[in-house]
């Protein structure tokens, strides 16, 4: 079985969305460039930890390395819809981050969700920061991934959007946190007996 790396080093375009009405949406990671879209399939709190590492991994650049980190995202933010048609090539197990020190770049890396990913081990939301090199690839090198290789404004753009994404759903409950349903709450805090 033959299994692809989308590599965008760099994108056009890099972003996290969704697809459907809050509390039913379906997130995803779309790129493009050099006349392709690839949009990969993955959770919620997948997106809103990606944007957490990412912010630290910036964080850590700039105290270990100097390099220039933008405040705010540069430019013009990014609040256009998905491109179109949005097919999901894999669902997203592993996210791998890496900062390369010699283009001052972030890598990101989406790996499909393999059978260890299935079977309990690493989850959905497992989000590590780790060195990309050329030997782990070997080691998952069977399963499908997307890479990207972003400037630190770049990743400033894509946190600003990711988190505005994930805060775009459903607001929390002020007992219990848990998502509001426009129809009413059951909400644990009063044994469901209050709406």
């Amino acid at each position: 079985m033959t299994h692809q790396v989308h590599a965008f080093e760099p994108p056009e375009r890099f972003v996290a969305g969704t697809v459907g009405p809050p509390g039913d949406r379906t997130f995803f990671l779309q790129a493009r460039g050099g006349g392709r879209v690839v949009s990969v399939g993955l959770e919620k709190v997948q997106v809103s930890l990606l944007a957490e590492k990412l912010e630290e991994l910036l964080a850590e650049a700039q105290r270990r390395f100097g390099v220039d980190v933008p405040e705010a995202p540069g430019g013009q933010s990014d609040n256009d819809p998905l491109d179109t048609p949005v097919d999901e090539e894999f669902r997203v197990g592993t996210l791998g981050l890496a900062f390369d020190v010699d283009t001052a770049t972030v890598v990101i890396e989406a790996i499909a969700a393999g059978e260890q990913e299935s079977s309990g081990a690493g989850g959905d939301d497992d989000v590590s920061a780790a060195l990309l090199a050329d030997d782990d690839e070997a080691e998952d090198a069977s399963l499908d991934r997307l890479r990207v290789r972003l400037t630190p404004a770049a990743v400033r753009g894509f946190i600003d959007r990711a988190r505005r994404v994930v805060a775009a759903g459903r607001p929390p409950c002020p007992l219990c946190g848990q998502p509001l349903d426009p129809r009413g709450h059951l909400c644990p805090r009063h044994n469901g007996y209050h709406r």
